[in-house]
């Protein structure tokens, strides 16, 4: 075949984008199977961080799409209780107090936290003959005692899961220590990171907050608080982690730094006009008189 015939060779990975249209999934869908590992991506070859899909995983994944899409199926509280066949207030129970973990949340119109968990989870949450007692029945009297304590794990197991879906894409120690910033507030990356340098570095790599309104707005301040750590001992961890990764990192690479500037140079004094010859002077006023 001459190469003015020859057929164009696929590039090995696409954009996710493309690769959502082409398995026919929502990209809401798509995104929620990159974050559960169950479509995986590769750096991007162009750099800037971004994230690509490589050929090979189309190809996997496009006789099973719709496996695909019950893995990936999203419900809400009263969807979540009538699959569990509990009441929507007994859900929420299990919800607060950890027992099941949202894996997804929106803002309503109302700009109340609409929380989302994976139908998957749940059906095996349901199977599960340990779990029988607390679908049926009264509340144990420890459980209710962490609820009327005012008990609300949601937003910290959330961030806990996001944590996960952010750490399996990252492909160096600089990336990791970004997503563990992630969640941690300005004040306290101040004080792990003293340097000005590596901070703007490290923000970098620091993934920003699902979008929910614009910046600034009650609505973004709202999601700002469901993505930063809280309790103490959430916070502690955090804070231990970042540090002991951000040693992995300086040795990695270190954050890059201004180049050093030349020291200023004196200024130097012109040079004085030297003088014509006085004999040679006389001489110029005679030829000119």
């Amino acid at each position: 075949m001459s190469a003015s015939t020859a057929v164009p060779q696929q590039a090995p990975s696409c954009a996710p984008s493309r690769a959502a249209r082409e398995l026919g999934l929502k990209r809401s869908e798509f995104d929620l199977a990159v974050h559960l590992g169950r479509i995986r991506t590769v750096p991007d070859e162009g750099g800037r961080g971004r994230r690509a899909v490589p050929r090979s995983e189309l190809g996997r994944l496009l006789g099973a799409t719709e496996e695909l899409r019950r893995h990936v199926r999203v419900v809400g509280t009263g969807e979540a209780a009538a699959l569990m066949q509990v009441p929507a207030s007994r859900f929420t129970r299990l919800a607060r107090l950890g027992l099941v973990v949202p894996v997804k949340f929106y803002l309503n119109r109302y700009r109340a936290v609409v929380w989302l968990y994976l139908a998957e989870e749940l059906e095996q949450f349901t199977a599960d003959k340990h779990n029988a007692f607390l679908l049926k029945g009264r509340t144990p009297e420890s459980m209710r005692a962490h609820l009327a304590a005012g008990r609300d794990l949601r937003a910290r197991n959330w961030r806990g899961r996001h944590l996960g879906f952010l750490l399996r894409q990252c492909d160096d120690p600089w990336q990791r220590a970004g997503a563990l910033a992630a969640f941690l507030d300005p004040l306290q990356i101040a004080e792990i990171v003293e340097d000005p340098y590596e901070r703007t570095h490290l923000d970098r790599f620091r993934p920003g907050p699902p979008a929910h309104g614009a910046p600034g707005s009650p609505a973004a301040h709202l999601v700002e608080k469901i993505v930063t750590a809280g309790d103490p001992d959430e916070i502690a961890w955090l804070r231990a982690d970042l540090d002991r990764t951000l040693d992995e990192a300086r040795a990695h690479r270190p954050a890059p730094r201004p180049a050093p500037s030349l020291p200023a140079e004196e200024p130097r004094t012109p040079p004085r006009p030297r003088c014509a010859p006085r004999g040679l002077l006389s001489l110029l006023r005679r030829r000119s008189s």
